[in-house]
């Protein structure tokens, strides 16, 4: 996977060996306006005039037609894991890198793919009715008809012929079984049905099988997205009554990937684990249905009337159950080998081939996948056109630049995790950034991702103009947030410099390399403006795309500058274009959350404990269900956040010291060194690594990073210094302190690695 050093002789002055003093004058004040002064991470003022001018060619040279065309074509039949057109569409990408220039493969990987033999939903009693289990597509849908498409089901749950009373239990999380309990509702024994929203879909038929129920149905309720929102399919984006979400039912909160074979990278069959030892699947029967087949089953429910939030927009109205809605059912699944095929292309570096720029975006989809993946798709295939197009008029990047198209995304980060957890050591030595792109729309700019990169995007962001409002992305992006945001939160907009980054869970490609090798990522898409109906569906259609969802691909085109700067940046820079003082505040930000939540969890157990010890809870029941008074909560006690705050004060010290010795530097600029500037890289590359712990979080090693990980009962969101709190969130105090202590330990180690870069700049001398 070592990719070859290959250096010329002549190459553009832009990408010229620069010295260190090219990077210490970059400036990095938080005040300062990267557009007006030049300023840009990693370069010095003169290249980075020199790195807009190639950017700008590099925008001259994309395309809308070619991502049109290649989108069309792409999406014109259904391509999930597995499938015949999957793998052309493989051969397909292949051919096209390799016409552009790139040394390019096909990995692969088998792995086991469930799809379904036999569904059957049926209401017994007390009227019959079959649900359809079908999404009956619009003559207009060009996805109509399409041959080789799977039907409606989630995938990794497992089979089963179960038939029980019906149980409604609104978004099927942690807190909608509490509010059952009150009212004297049990699901052991019974199927529920829950509707799709309040977390990601994985966590409903878990958090069902934890409390005793034998079956899951989960349909999409008109209020989340559908006509409720808008007009729906075809006249809108929204979803009618016969969509279904398909999608990924695997408990990756606990591990993504195949669940056959977690970390194992050996493909051969005789490697997988037994299904029976497979952690991540269901524990359940679990299946979608739309809310055409839904309504039935709700409307046959009886019991108290379901509380106001859980209500819906279907036309009637929503009881809780049990019964007398009598459900059958039935699953069977087909549990075969298929192929993932994960097409890999690199365009080497010069001076700094070791170091690895990874973009990626997945190609796997449910069914046409326009907008899910292929529009984050065909801008990776757009930009990997452009460069080349760079490359062959003479420019190279420093860096090595590889493009990842991944295949098995949908049923759970299969592909992506099966590259990084089989190169997990080159990627760890070698890998700079993995740069991510998913789904993309008409809408606001959104980031996500390691803190470290925080002042990067923000730089980018304020260079990038909407195609709409002439104003640039990131000034669109805070007025969106200064119109949202409570009192306190305009004014932190309004007085920081740079907008936060949102955290990552395990929601796209990303995952393995931050969450399992702590490797720094950057996730970018543009959202917020189209009706996310489609999703998952026969309807996320080239049609559907091209109408609703991003018109004129004017966002297409926008995602493309936006992450082609940030794949060029990184290619191109003196020094890697990490900053550490946004991420030093956020950690504090992070740390006064927890501590927040500490107090908030023994204020309200304070409270809920004298409402039960009054009785006054009696009122606000349904007089003709019988109360279920819940236990008396143990109280809550005072944990030591001071670890973490003494941690956190040394982490911010060194973030201090390093950027006054970035500011001398500035002033009296040592000699330039091609071997000082590669050591400050490998010291920069060294700093997230720090942040994951060899045990991993608890009761899920795979996830071993120790600030961002999805929520055990979140699945894609993410929790922030997850260990500290769900513990806290669980009620384990002794768990929380020990997660405390973990915490802190990997922000001294952080800040210890900090130090050692800030030598590099001032010698091993310095200790101020």
């Amino acid at each position: 996977m070592n990719p070859k050093k290959m250096l010329r002789e002549t190459r553009l002055a832009v990408l010229g060996l620069a010295g260190l003093a090219a990077f210490f004058s970059a400036t990095l004040a938080v005040a300062s306006d990267p557009v007006s002064n030049n300023a840009m991470l990693g370069f010095s003022t003169e290249s980075a005039g020199q790195e807009r001018e190639l950017e700008k060619k590099f925008d001259g040279e994309l395309r809308k037609e070619n991502m049109e065309q290649w989108m069309e074509h792409m999406a014109a039949h259904p391509h999930h894991l597995g499938s015949k057109y999957g793998a052309e569409l493989a051969g397909f990408v292949k051919s096209n890198f390799v016409a552009w220039g790139y040394s390019t493969e096909i990995k692969e990987y088998t792995v086991l793919f469930p799809t379904p033999k036999t569904r059957l939903v049926e209401m017994i009693s007390p009227t019959p009715f079959t649900a359809s289990l079908r999404e009956q597509s619009p003559e207009e849908a060009q996805s109509s008809g399409l041959a080789g498409q799977l039907p409606p089901f989630n995938v990794y749950c497992v089979g089963g012929d179960v038939t029980s009373e019906l149980v409604y239990v609104n978004y099927g999380v942690p807190r909608d079984y509490e509010v059952l309990a009150q009212r004297g509702i049990d699901v052991k024994g019974k199927i529920v049905i829950a509707r799709y929203g309040g977390s990601w879909r994985g966590i409903k038929p878990k958090v069902a099988a934890e409390h005793g129920a034998v079956g899951c149905l989960i349909y999409s309720d008109p209020r989340d997205d559908g006509y409720f929102k808008g007009e729906t399919f075809p006249n809108g984006p929204w979803r009618n009554q016969n969509g279904a979400q398909r999608g990924s039912v695997e408990d990756m909160p606990l591990y993504p990937g195949d669940p056959f074979t977690n970390g194992v990278t050996e493909t051969e069959e005789g490697k997988t684990i037994a299904i029976k030892n497979a952690a991540s699947l269901t524990k359940i029967p679990v299946l979608p249905i739309s809310y055409a087949d839904a309504q039935p089953l709700l409307a046959a429910l009886g019991g108290t009337v379901a509380p106001e939030e859980w209500r819906g927009a279907l036309p009637m109205t929503y009881h809780l159950g049990p019964g007398p809605a009598r459900v059958h059912l039935k699953l069977e699944l087909n549990w075969d080998f298929v192929k993932v095929r994960d097409v890999i292309a690199r365009m080497p570096g010069t001076d700094r081939a070791d170091e690895w720029v990874v973009r990626g975006n997945h190609y796997d989809a449910w069914v046409s996948g326009a907008d899910d993946p292929l529009s984050g798709a065909v801008c990776l295939l757009e930009q990997a056109r452009a460069l080349s197009v760079l490359k062959n008029e003479g420019w190279q990047p420093r860096r090595t630049v590889i493009f990842a198209l991944w295949d098995g995304e949908e049923p759970g980060l299969v592909g992506s995790t099966k590259w990084f957890e089989e190169n997990a050591d080159e990627l760890t030595k070698h890998m700079a950034v993995y740069i991510n792109t998913d789904s993309n729309q008409r809408g606001f700019l959104s980031a996500r991702g390691s803190h470290t990169l925080e002042k990067f995007v923000n730089q980018i962001a304020k260079e990038i103009v909407d195609p709409e409002k002439n104003i640039s992305v990131w000034d669109r992006l805070r007025d969106q947030m200064i119109f949202k945001a409570t009192p306190a939160e305009r004014r932190e907009i309004k007085a920081r410099a740079d907008l936060r980054i949102e955290a990552t869970g395990a929601g796209s490609d990303y995952a393995a390399a931050l969450n399992h090798l702590g490797l720094p990522i950057l996730m970018l898409e543009y959202i917020g403006e189209s009706g996310n109906g489609s999703y998952h569906s026969i309807q996320d259609s080239y049609s559907n795309y091209s109408r609703f969802d991003d018109p004129g691909f004017n966002y297409t085109l926008l995602l493309s500058e936006t992450s082609g700067r940030a794949v060029l940046r990184f290619a191109n820079a003196a020094v890697l274009p990490f900053e550490f003082n946004d991420f030093a505040d956020t950690m504090e930000k992070y740390i006064g959350e927890v501590s927040k939540l500490l107090d908030d969890t023994r204020q309200e157990t304070k409270e809920t404990n004298e409402l039960i010890r009054s009785r006054t809870l009696w009122a606000v029941t349904d007089p003709n269900v019988p109360f279920v008074e819940p236990p008396i909560k143990a109280d809550v006690p005072y944990l030591s956040f001071a670890p973490l705050q003494n941690a956190v004060v040394k982490l911010k010290e060194s973030c201090r010291k390093f950027e006054a010795a970035r500011q001398a530097a500035e002033t009296n600029p040592p000699a330039t060194s091609s071997s000082t500037e590669q050591a400050l890289d490998e010291a920069l590359m060294k700093m997230e690594p720090t942040l994951i712990t060899p045990e991993g979080l608890p009761r899920r090693p795979w996830y071993r990073h120790t600030i961002y990980a999805p929520g055990f009962y979140t699945g894609y969101s993410a929790k922030t210094l997850p260990g500290v709190r769900e513990a806290i969130e669980q009620g384990n105090w002794p768990e929380a302190t020990q997660q405390i202590e973990v915490v802190a330990r990997r922000f001294e180690a952080f800040a210890d690695k900090l130090d050692e870069a800030r030598k590099v700049i001032s010698g091993p001398a310095s200790s101020k």
